[in-house]
């Protein structure tokens, strides 16, 4: 029997290897350090605590259903269609990857908000985004689009275009192609695109605040209930923390799971 041989990394590497693992893992792993477990309950049952999760929960939705709504026409378009300027379209989906969270606020408030170039119609017709909780679906959907889109089109590309090029030589139209084709046989990949963007979407913090502001049961996301709880009360910041560790780990097991259910392709490619 042949021998396989692997190309392992250097051995040097390693120990840079475990310091880069150490800094992401080590922080999330001393988040539970001196929480007051006996208080959770007391917490979990505060207003203010209740109001920013009930808020972030429906936001986080609506906006994920948005992403999802939109991103995965643009992830079909970046991965299936022959339309020039492909490479320009996906790095305009990048910018907002790039920037700081208070500037794709300040972003969103140039185009929606009362004096920007949308928002300043939208308000001649009565109708105010910013500062509101559909402010709040907006930014989220902003920081989180990127993170969809990319990630489909990604597991899309990988894919390969073999059954949907069969389908339609064998007479099925475009739509066809597209129901009973493309989307079946992707559909871990848009699981583990859209628990992606939930997550980015439920911890948004900077876009919404510059956006949308801080309004207890309006625009108070849990984030920025975390935040003021920081300035006031550490320990009850740190416990609310916890429902984020909570929500990410789901979220990294969905993906994990739709990762290995589709052996030979990267989820989050």
């Amino acid at each position: 029997m042949a021998r396989r041989e692997h190309a392992g990394a250097p051995a040097p590497l390693l120990l840079p290897a475990a310091l880069g693992l150490a800094l992401v893992t080590l922080p999330v792993l001393c988040l539970p350090r001196g929480v007051p477990l006996a208080a959770l309950p007391a917490l979990a049952r505060s207003s203010a605590a209740r109001e920013a999760l009930r808020l972030s929960l429906a936001t986080t939705v609506c906006a994920t259903a948005l992403v999802v709504l939109v991103g995965a026409p643009l992830a079909l378009a970046l991965a299936r269609s022959a339309l020039p300027g492909k490479g320009v379209l996906r790095g305009a989906l990048l910018v907002p990857l790039t920037l700081p969270p208070v500037v794709g606020g300040m972003a969103l408030l140039s185009a929606f908000g009362r004096r920007g170039l949308v928002g300043r119609w939208l308000d001649g017709m009565g109708v105010q985004i910013a500062f509101s909780t559909t402010a709040v679906v907006l930014a989220q959907a902003f920081v989180a689009l990127p993170f969809f889109a990319l990630a489909f089109a990604g597991a899309l590309t990988a894919a390969g275009e073999a059954p949907e090029r069969a389908a339609a030589a064998l007479g099925a139209s475009p739509w066809q192609v597209l129901w009973r084709v493309t989307l079946p046989r992707m559909r871990l990949a848009i699981v583990s695109a859209t628990a992606l963007a939930f997550a980015r979407a439920l911890g948004e913090f900077g876009a919404t605040l510059t956006f949308a502001g801080s309004f207890q049961g309006v625009t108070r996301t849990l984030p920025l209930e975390v935040y003021l709880e920081q300035e006031v009360d550490p320990a009850a910041a740190q416990a609310l923390s916890l429902a984020f560790l909570a929500v990410a780990v789901g979220l990294v097991l969905v993906t994990l799971w739709a990762g290995r259910s589709r052996p030979g392709q990267d989820p989050v490619a």
